[in-house]
Parts: C-alpha cells; structure tokens; sequence
C-alpha cells in the first residue's frame, strides 16, 4: 500500500511535487502527523525524520514548469507521480491517493508537436481516492508533509538565486508580492509561462 499526494498544484511558478510513501508495520504514525497545510514549517521539518524512520519506503517525484507548460497539469501531475513511484524500493500493488482523482492517470490530450511523456506505468494500479486524505489518513498526510517540506527548499532555494519574487516566503504562489513583482519584472524561467500570470511592462 502506497500513500500519494501532491504538492505545488496552484503555484505559479517552480515545480510540482509528488510524495510516496510506503507503510510495512502496525506501529503508530510519528505524533503530531497531520495535513501538511495545518502544520507550522517546523512543525514538518521535524516530522522528516521521524517520517523517514516510520516509513518501510518513501519517495518523490517531480516536474518542472517547464514540463508543466509543456504537458498541461493534469498530464504532468501523473508524470510527477509516476517518478514518485519510480523511485521506491518496494513494488505496491494499491496506491491511497489523496483527492477526488487518481493522480496516476490522465486522459488529457497531447497538442501537435509536443514531446511525449514519459510512459504511465502505473495508471493500472488499483487505487482508491480519498478527499481530503491527508486529514483522514496517515499515509496520505505522511507523502503530503515530505513533498511539501522538499518543495519548500527548492523555493527558497531559487529565491536565493533570484529574490525579486520572494519565493522563500511565497514560495512561488500567487501572493501580492509575487504577482507585484510579475508585473514589474516580468516573469523568470521558473514560471508556468501557460498560466494566467498578471500582465507586465519590463523596466
């Protein structure tokens, strides 16, 4: 059994991320485990290793906003998850996937002269999804936490390359700062370029 969940859907810029994680042992989840939303970042950053320890398995996957401008998000999100899946050392035969669809799969169609993804090998796994799964079920909440606390550092690690954006703060969503600055500077490279970003005059 494989928990999966996403994080980084709504952002406008930097990658989304998906989070595995396997489960082998009756024990209970690390205390405080709960949605990654409703946790302080300290509170998560301290749920890593206690994480790390609980799970018999755990893995993430990525794309960029490249791949997400080139893709669509709903193809890209089962990329990501593909690769979270890909880099687990065990072989699960059910996936608990958080929302209202299957993370696995997509049916949405390729535009002429885009690059093909690559292969969903998992779209056939059994899967069950759980709205609001990372409140209702610890696997779930446990690849919630660590997706989020690995995509945090990949922003404020690209503010540190780039803070006109202020992604250590908004870490890449759609806060008055960021879309203020879109408009002034216009967008990075790190932007999903297929999105509504605000209008921009460059300086």
């Amino acid at each position: 059994m494989v928990g999966i969940d996403e994080v980084g859907r709504g952002a406008l810029a930097g990658p989304l991320m998906v989070g595995a994680v396997v489960i082998d042992c009756e024990d209970d989840p690390p205390t405080g485990l709960n949605d990654s939303k409703l946790l302080s970042a300290a509170r998560r950053e301290a749920l890593v290793e206690p994480l790390h320890q609980w799970a018999a398995s755990w893995s993430l996957g990525s794309v960029s906003a490249s791949e997400i401008d080139e893709w669509g998000l709903r193809l890209a999100l089962a990329v990501a998850a593909t690769r979270a899946l890909d880099g687990l050392n065990v072989s699960p035969t059910h996936a608990l996937v958080d929302g209202s669809f299957n993370l696995l799969r997509s049916h949405q169609n390729l535009r002429f002269g885009v690059a093909a993804p690559p292969d969903l090998r998992y779209a056939s796994m059994p899967a069950t999804t759980i709205v609001k799964g990372d409140q209702r079920c610890a696997v779930i909440a446990a690849a919630a936490v660590l997706a989020k606390v690995a995509r945090d550092a990949v922003m404020v690690s690209l503010h540190e390359e780039c803070n006109e954006y202020h992604w250590a703060s908004n870490k890449g969503y759609g806060a008055p700062e960021h879309l203020a600055a879109i408009r002034r500077r216009g967008p990075h490279a790190q932007h999903r370029m297929s999105w509504s970003l605000p209008e921009h005059v460059l300086t």
